[in-house]
């Protein structure tokens, strides 16, 4: 019952997709008095026409690169946030209001999940089942010798908050500095992205309070943690944090292969510290690593404005034309 609650519970839940809008009833045609008069062309979709909104599809869903295609919201970097006007410090002003409405979006979540996404909960939320019901045998026979424990726990610190919170101010300032509006809102939709998942992941550690491996037998039970629950073993705090930023990074770079590759070993390498560490199980960093890379991903398909693609800037050209291996640099993917 208790494999069967956490594969249900958790991370499809958080396989953001909005219900699409009501389709507009087709338009009766006017009646032609004058032959000669065409009728006049039906308005834009209003969707498409704010500059403050992200584009929309003919079903509302985010046109951006996102999986799960929310509705989109409100920009994280409008066009008077600019580097060029006064905007500096006009995000953070709406940062709360826009973690506010990300939590909504995520807590409802099972009750407006499109059907082309129930596959994400088959395969995420059979996976962490599958790993859940064999995490002491794996936890009881992987190598544990205090070598392993002392490197692990020396590289969990690259996924603490106070790592990763200053990683995305320097996107965000360096960004600024270097008048690229897109490394900008890297910065920010991370900023943003590392909010929703500290209370996400702060929330479901205290419903399931899961014994750390070093705890009690070493079975990983279920509400018997003896550590505060807020501090519990699943899911892994450290791998949720991680791959929401390495998801935000890799969206906002796809024709760099570079920049996601080393996005995402940042992220695994952390998540191969805390089972080093053994301080959880693989079940544990599973379901974290998925919960943040889907709001990452969810973020970002709300907030992406889309003309900050089109915009190259110093340190754009910089990452476009820098290439891992020999030859020479080549010409930026548009």
């Amino acid at each position: 019952m208790k494999l069967l609650l956490c594969a249900i519970f958790l991370l499809p839940a958080f396989g953001q997709t909005d219900t699409p809008p009501d389709p507009q009833p087709q338009a009766t045609p006017p009646t032609q008095t004058a032959p000669s008069v065409p009728p006049a062309p039906a308005p834009a979709p209003a969707t498409q026409a704010n500059p403050d909104r992200p584009p929309a599809n003919s079903l509302g869903q985010s046109a951006d690169r996102s999986v799960l295609k929310p509705k989109p919201g409100q920009l994280a970097i409008k066009p008077k946030d600019y580097h060029d006007t006064t905007g500096y410090w006009h995000p953070f002003g709406r940062m709360a209001r826009y973690v506010a409405y990300d939590q909504k979006d995520i807590w409802t979540s099972p009750f407006h999940t499109a059907k082309k996404d129930i596959k994400w909960w088959v395969i995420f939320g059979g996976a962490t089942g599958a790993l859940i019901a064999t995490d002491k045998y794996v936890s009881k026979n992987a190598p544990d010798t205090s070598g392993l424990r002392t490197l692990g726990n020396s590289v969990s610190y690259l996924g603490t908050a106070y790592t990763l919170l200053p990683i995305t101010a320097a996107m965000y300032f360096g960004g600024t500095a270097a008048h690229s509006d897109h490394f900008r809102e890297t910065g920010l939709l991370a900023f943003e992205s590392l909010a929703d998942v500290t209370i996400v992941d702060l929330a479901l550690k205290s419903v399931f309070d899961r014994e750390r491996p070093l705890q009690g037998h070493g079975n990983g039970e279920f509400w018997k943690s003896t550590s505060p629950r807020y501090n519990s073993s699943f899911p892994s705090g450290h791998a949720i944090e991680t791959f929401a930023l390495a998801s935000v990074v890799a969206h906002e770079y796809p024709h760099k292969t570079w920049v996601k590759v080393l996005a995402y070993c940042y992220a695994g390498g952390v998540v191969g510290a805390r089972l080093a560490a053994n301080q959880h199980f693989p079940g544990d960093v599973m379901a974290g690593g998925a919960i943040g890379w889907f709001v990452g991903d969810f973020v970002y398909g709300k907030r992406h404005n889309p003309a900050l693609d089109k915009k190259p800037t110093i340190a754009q050209n910089i990452l476009d034309h820098v290439s891992i291996g020999g030859g020479f640099p080549t010409a930026p993917v548009r």
